[in-house]
């Protein structure tokens, strides 16, 4: 769960590669869909291209492990919102996964 300030326009980054089979990546644009309100502004959905660490699990996640997108317009009253992510994988055969998460504002 991640807890953004109203107001800021944030990038929130997933870790997949504890779902991933050895040597399976991501691939493609994700789609990242609010499924509360209309009230957020989804943006810049990418796998991820460069590595990034993840704050939630302390580990550094590797290029194609991950999913990015900027996030702005949350509503301290409306959250939690419900975010759907959805991107396909390289193995074969290839694989959609989906997951859902949660954002808070405060």
């Amino acid at each position: 769960r991640y807890t953004i300030s109203v107001g800021d326009t944030d990038v929130v980054q997933i870790d997949y590669t504890d779902r991933l089979r050895s040597g399976e990546e991501l691939t493609g644009t994700p789609t990242v869909t609010e499924l509360t309100t209309s009230d957020l502004t989804i943006t810049n959905n990418i796998v991820n291209a460069s590595p990034f660490f993840n704050t939630i699990n302390g580990r550094t996640v590797a290029v194609s492990h991950g999913v990015q997108f900027r996030v702005s317009g949350g509503i301290a009253g409306n959250s939690p919102y419900r975010i759907r992510v959805s991107v396909d994988t390289d193995g074969t055969p290839s694989r959609t996964m989906v997951r859902d998460l949660y954002l808070d504002w405060a």
